[in-house]
């Protein structure tokens, strides 16, 4: 099942054209995009036992996130092991450094994002997962069950205000407007061979600059919803951006970031894809 935010009301996503949830639905789920998760069971069971009607076209420009307004947002650092190494960090015994993007840096797959003046910013393709029932001190062997889907995220991050002392601002520098595009939509895990093997890809004005799979990843979206939901409860609706892996620009010899009219396109396999446009 894939579930969309199309012009800010919720669409289920059937062979390629947007249903309208609240309209098929009688009203009886509201066009809330965010609202869904914390009835998630009751609209899947919906969802797959109604017969639906035919869909309409999607513009891809007027999708939103899946997940538009998360209470919480928890991005996950250095979760692969050639990411750590080209940051110039040890891979994490334990789990993996946590931040947050804040919720007014959460956009849709195709936006124009607008660079921060003196900045250094950069790339991070990253698998997203949403959560669509109560985690807390959920086990590795029972997370997929609190996962609602999956998505593709950007990490976005201006590195000059990310890394400046005396201690570093991981939330701030990577929170700027339009630095969480996630999209295009959010697909049950169910739809995949294997929900713990994707590829992702990201590319800067068709030039591939990171490439790899979240079977890499240190600690998979199981063992991240296990280690977090220890300390604190996963709600429904919240975001975990899971790591990315090399390739990003901080990474570089020389390094790169980005610059006015560049285009940022990221995938992962079997979800889709995000579009990104910088200007200054």
């Amino acid at each position: 099942m894939r579930i969309a935010n199309l012009s800010g009301r919720l669409a289920l996503i059937v062979d390629g054209r947007a249903v309208d949830v609240e309209k098929a639905s009688g009203g009886r789920f509201t066009a809330d995009p965010q609202a869904v998760y914390e009835r998630w069971e009751e609209f899947r069971a919906w969802a797959v036992a109604s017969d639906l009607p035919a869909g309409s076209e999607i513009e891809p420009t007027d999708l939103g996130s899946p997940a538009p307004a998360p209470r919480q947002t928890l991005a996950i650092g250095l979760n692969y092991r050639d990411h750590a190494s080209e940051s110039g960090f040890a891979a994490p015994a334990g789990l993996p450094p946590v931040f947050t993007k804040f919720v007014s840096s959460i956009s849709g797959p195709v936006t124009e994002v607008k660079l921060p003046a003196d900045g250094h910013t950069d790339w991070e393709v990253e698998l997203v997962a949403v959560i669509g029932r109560r985690a807390e001190g959920v086990s590795e062997a029972d997370a997929w069950s609190h996962v609602a889907g999956l998505a593709v995220g950007q990490d976005i991050s201006e590195r000059v205000v990310q890394l400046a002392g005396p201690a570093p601002q991981f939330s701030l520098g990577k929170s700027y407007p339009g630095f969480a595009p996630i999209g295009p939509w959010l697909v049950t895990p169910d739809e995949f061979d294997n929900p713990d093997d994707l590829e992702l890809r990201c590319a800067v004005n068709g030039e591939e600059v990171q490439k790899g799979r979240t079977r890499d990843l240190i600690f998979s979206v199981p063992a991240l919803i296990a280690g977090l939901s220890a300390v604190l409860p996963l709600l429904p609706g919240d975001i975990i951006f899971t790591g990315t892996p090399a390739g990003v620009g901080l990474g570089r010899e020389p390094q790169r970031f980005l610059t006015a009219g560049d285009e940022l396109v990221s995938t992962v396999e079997g979800i889709g894809e995000l579009r990104q446009t910088f200007v200054a």
